[in-house]
């Protein structure tokens, strides 16, 4: 059976208090961390997959991510290759909770990380999508298989994602103080304001 490209889907979204601390330090990498995919449950693909999904994770682990090298880029390109030009981020960690794999990203101040971060701070949800090769079977009408040939690409940041619950979420503070709050609350409508006035002056709304 022929392998094909596959991708999968999974959201992420970002939290006030991560603004904050974002908007307050700049010059911080953003980290968040969130669900990236599921074994034995069928995603939005009709797609179900299994053991050889824990392999690919488990090599993943010992290759990219200790070799600091896990990258992934903004939105998917038809390609069985990560382009190094629009990388936007950096996977740091991959772990399970039972059937669920969850994992720990840091986004990259490159040009396309710089967008995954202003879409962050705009508090925009995207989402994490899995790159791989591979051969499905048909399990009924409606759910196929992934088979052992699976080989994993990379994950990408994406618009629509397709494993359920996949958004990712920012590492939070555990408490903020009012003064933090209030400083948050300022930086929000100072965004507001002069997204106004260059959205009204120049008809191009960039912020």
């Amino acid at each position: 059976m022929a392998r094909e490209l596959l991708i999968e889907y999974l959201p992420f979204q970002l939290e006030p208090a991560q603004l904050l601390e974002i908007r307050t330090n700049p010059s911080a990498n953003l980290i968040v961390q969130g669900k990236m995919q599921a074994k034995g449950k069928p995603n939005a693909n009709k797609r179900v997959y299994g053991e050889s999904l824990v392999r690919e994770v488990d090599k993943y682990t010992r290759g990219p991510i200790a070799e600091n090298r896990a990258l992934g880029e903004l939105d998917h390109p038809e390609s069985q290759v990560v382009n190094l030009k629009n990388t936007s981020h950096n996977i740091q960690k991959l772990w399970w909770d039972g059937d669920d794999l969850y994992g720990k990203i840091e986004i990259l101040p490159t040009p396309s990380g710089n967008i995954l971060k202003t879409l962050f701070l705009n508090n925009i949800r995207v989402g994490i999508s899995s790159r791989a090769m591979g051969s499905v079977t048909a399990i009924d009408e409606e759910l196929v298989r992934v088979e052992d040939d699976l080989e994993l690409i990379c994950w990408d940041f994406v618009s629509t994602p397709s494993t359920f619950g996949s958004y990712m979420a920012p590492i939070l503070k555990e408490s903020y103080s009012p003064e933090e709050l209030k400083e948050f609350s300022k930086y929000k409508k100072i965004d507001y304001i002069i997204s106004e006035i260059l959205c009204t002056q120049t008809g191009v709304c960039c912020i």
